[in-house]
């Protein structure tokens, strides 16, 4: 660990941020160029002694999950990820086998989106990151580890995963999966994330080993969705995707036009918060 030049790393892209770069207000007497370090620090969920510490060059060896958090906190390209991890005394992260590095092209968009559900998922179903009212609408994915992590992996393992859809929506939403994780399977391969997750769910079930059996090829996402929220009860949304040049990673936005029931609801919903989901 090189702890003065993982302090330097951390102190120049700090100030090179704005707090609209963020979507944060910059609020007033701020003295200094740059986001504070109670900014980043809430943005990583470390405490702002911590974070202070590694500023100073004092601090312990931050784990990779802290790292992975502080890289996306200041929105650090692929090679200054690896560059941090680095300095930190870690391996820099597999580029393919590992949880992928989010896109700080999509990241910018998702910060400007306060008003509206937002999330990024992976080419395999994993939400790498969602805004407020993104998890209030889907639940909070940070606790989720391993396969858990995946949307895919959660439809065909666990029954309760598939309430957030009405009844009549989920064979298609099961198809529209697969198809996904297909196109996923066909860039990266067998031996990919993709190709472990496949031969998991193969053995795990029967219906998903039928519908693999199908083919399908196809990075389908409604542009239009009803979603269902256990107080407010059916939402009806628009659903707009951008993807990352590679394909994978997405961003998904779900707005509903002025004046409907879905966007009152979408009101409520930013007043309930994750009341329901704390509870």
């Amino acid at each position: 660990m090189d702890r003065t030049a993982l302090a330097d790393f951390l102190r120049r892209r700090r100030g090179e941020l704005q707090p609209s770069d963020l979507g944060l207000a910059a609020g007033a007497r701020r003295r200094a160029p740059g986001l504070r370090r109670e900014e980043v620090a809430a943005l990583t969920g470390m405490s702002v002694d911590y974070y202070t510490r590694l500023e100073q060059g004092r601090g312990p060896q931050p784990s990779e999950q802290m790292l992975a958090a502080l890289a996306r906190a200041l929105r650090l390209s692929d090679d200054e990820r690896d560059y941090l991890f680095r300095m930190a005394g870690h391996a820099a992260p597999d580029r393919v086998g590992g949880l992928p590095h989010v896109a700080p092209a999509l990241l910018r968009v998702l910060d400007r989106l306060e008003d509206t559900p937002a999330l990024i998922l992976s080419n395999i179903g994993e939400t790498l990151v969602s805004n407020r009212l993104g998890t209030a609408l889907f639940g909070d994915a940070s606790a989720r580890t391993g396969f858990a992590r995946s949307d895919v992996w959660r439809w065909f393992a666990d029954p309760t995963a598939r309430e957030i859809y009405p009844a009549p929506d989920r064979d298609r939403q099961a198809r529209a999966l697969v198809a996904n994780l297909r196109a996923a399977y066909g860039i990266d391969g067998a031996r990919s994330r993709a190709g472990e997750l496949v031969r998991a769910l193969q053995a795990a079930s029967p219906e998903f080993a039928e519908l693999w059996d199908r083919h399908e090829v196809a990075r389908r996402f409604e542009d239009h969705k009803v979603l269902v929220h256990p107080e407010l009860g059916p939402i009806e949304l628009d659903c707009t995707v951008l993807f990352t040049e590679d394909q994978s990673q997405a961003l998904l936005i779900l707005t509903a036009p002025p004046r409907t029931e879905g966007w009152e609801k979408l009101q409520l919903l930013a007043v309930l918060g994750t009341q329901s989901f704390a509870s």
